[in-house]
Formats: C-alpha cells, sequence, structure tokens
C-alpha cells in the first residue's frame, strides 16, 4: 500500500485534496464548509491547481466557486456545470463528458459514468446540471486515484476496473443517496484496489454508516487496504 510520494487530505463528506509528488495539488468535490470538517484548506496548501466536481449538488460543488476566486484554479468538471459558474464570474473551466480525457502537463483526468441525479437548486429555479460523474486520476507516475463521486452500482464497473486499474479508490458507503456498505463491497470485489477510502458517511443522520462494517464484508485480500480517515486527516 504505496502512495509513492502522493499525499491525501480528506475534509470529510467527499471532498479530498490530492498532492501529487511533484507538488500539483487536486481538490475534489469542495465542500469544504460541510459540517463535520473544521480543518481549513488554506492550513493545508496555498495553492490548489485544480478542482473536480462530480455532478451538480451543493453538497459536490459545494465552495468551488469561492476556492476558485481566491487561488485562481482551474474547474474541470461536466459541460453544464462549467457553463453555470462561468455565469458567476469563473474564467479557467474546462467542461468535459463521460468518456473524456483532459491532459495537464504530466497528469490526465478521464471522467466515468456513475448512477446518480444532478440538478443545480438556485433559489427556487432547478438548473440542469448534466450527468453526474467519478472521475480517474493518473499521476505523474501513473499511480491511478479513483473518485467514484456519488454513485449506486453500475454495470460500467467491470469496463473501469479492466481498462484503468485504480490503486486507489474513494467509495461512498452512506446508502440512502448512494451505495451502501453491501454494495460498496460489492463494488470493491470488481475494482480490486489497493487502497480503499470510504466517504460520503455520516455528514447527516440519514447516511450515519459504519465503515468498520464495510471491512468486514470484504476479503482479506482488501481488508488490510481499507484506510478511514476523519475530516482533517491526512494519508501518506
Amino acid at each position: 500500500m504505496l502512495l509513492n510520494g502522493h499525499k491525501i487530505v480528506y475534509f470529510g463528506h467527499s471532498a479530498f485534496l490530492v498532492i501529487s509528488q511533484k507538488n500539483k495539488t487536486i481538490l475534489i468535490d469542495p465542500w469544504i464548509s460541510n459540517p463535520v470538517n473544521n480543518k481549513k484548506l488554506e492550513s493545508v496548501v496555498n495553492e490548489v491547481d485544480y478542482i473536480l466536481v462530480t455532478h451538480a449538488h451543493s453538497d459536490h460543488i459545494g465552495d468551488a466557486v469561492e476556492i476558485a476566486r481566491n487561488y485562481n484554479s482551474e474547474i474541470i468538471s461536466n459541460f453544464e456545470i462549467t457553463n453555470y459558474l462561468g455565469s458567476k464570474g469563473i474564467s479557467k473551466l474546462s467542461g468535459m463528458n463521460i468518456g473524456g480525457t483532459l491532459k495537464r502537463g504530466e497528469i490526465s483526468f478521464t471522467m466515468v459514468e456513475a448512477s446518480h441525479s444532478s440538478t443545480i437548486l438556485e433559489g427556487e429555479r432547478s438548473i440542469p446540471g448534466g450527468n453526474p460523474c467519478g472521475f480517474i486520476i493518473t499521476l505523474e507516475d501513473r499511480f491511478k486515484i479513483y473518485h467514484m463521486g456519488d454513485t449506486g452500482l453500475f454495470g460500467g464497473l467491470n469496463y473501469i476496473a479492466e481498462l484503468y486499474k485504480p490503486d486507489l479508490v474513494m467509495i461512498p458507503i452512506g446508502g440512502h443517496y448512494t451505495m451502501g456498505i453491501e454494495e460498496a463491497a460489492y463494488a470493491l470485489k470488481i475494482l480490486k484496489p489497493s487502497i480503499i477510502i470510504p466517504m460520503h458517511y455520516r455528514t447527516f443522520p440519514v447516511i450515519d454508516a459504519n465503515p468498520e462494517k464495510l471491512i468486514e464484508l470484504l476479503p482479506s485480500e482488501l481488508k488490510e487496504g481499507v484506510k478511514i480517515l476523519n475530516p482533517g486527516d491526512l494519508l501518506e
């Protein structure tokens, strides 16, 4: 279970900061102000190169606009979300869609499917937020991180496992809005990553899942790879 010099900071819910071995910073689903997190982004880094948004719900777009303005970050998401964020004055935007890969130097971002919904709520308006997604992040040394976004089980997990072979998987376990613990265990038996980080649980009472139960359902070769992180924890 080697991160090869890369670092992961967990901010609770589905928000992660990836710091690559060459100090590129990637913020995923940046709801830093979520109710279970007390870690300040500025206490960890003084720059954010890229912000990935998996879908349009407010607990995933989160603080993207404020962070992008403060750090002059590039936001990468689907076409509809980047169009919406452009209307908020954000200029460094890359809209893409499922199946596409965006390259930035030695790092690439591949958008893969997720089984969920995606709507922007602005006051009383509902704005279509395009397709929800997950991201395969391929770092400088070809280490691959799969952030699954909000998803239930879907048939495409097989091709993701075979084609991308992710080393680290960030997987939702909370149930209700996403897959629960049993479904997550099933998905992980397909994906077979070396490192597993549960996410999207305990933020609200309705997703109060116990990640220790996930470990119980996994085969022995996957159990030791589970890293249960509390908000603010650093994995390196």
